[in-house]
């Protein structure tokens, strides 16, 4: 699942993918992404993985679901669960996690779109979803 964090001026929160990942290393991302463990449903393991990667406790947020889909690539498949959320909130990255995060407008993402700055993901969930 996935949490787009928007701040009430409109900018969205990315996570920097740290460069030892095998996926899309150094890649800006979604705010969070993660996959659900065995007992959790979609709603908890949402609130475990921004608490874990964020810093962001459950009760400061309030995620809305915009859909799902089936993300298919050469390294994995997976069905993501698709959330959004306005915070003017503190966010603390994890530096397990994380290689840290910050606030991006409209026009930066724009300016970079398709130069390989984001995940595939990223900017397809972002024209497909957010815009």
């Amino acid at each position: 699942m996935h949490l787009h964090v928007f701040n009430s001026q409109g900018d969205i929160y990315l996570q920097r993918r740290p460069d030892w990942k095998d996926i899309q290393p150094g890649k800006w991302d979604t705010a969070c992404g993660g996959h659900i463990d065995f007992g959790e449903n979609p709603e908890q393991a949402l609130a475990r993985e921004v608490y874990e990667e964020l810093g962001i406790p459950s009760c400061a947020y309030m995620p809305t679901r915009l859909g799902m889909y089936v993300f298919e690539s050469v390294t994995e498949r997976e069905l993501v669960y698709i959330n959004t959320t306005i915070y003017d909130g503190s966010i603390n990255p994890s530096a397990e996690e994380l290689n840290g995060g910050r606030f991006w407008s409209k026009q930066e993402l724009e300016e970079n779109f398709g130069k390989g700055v984001f995940t595939p993901n990223f900017e397809e969930e972002y024209k497909n979803w957010l815009l």
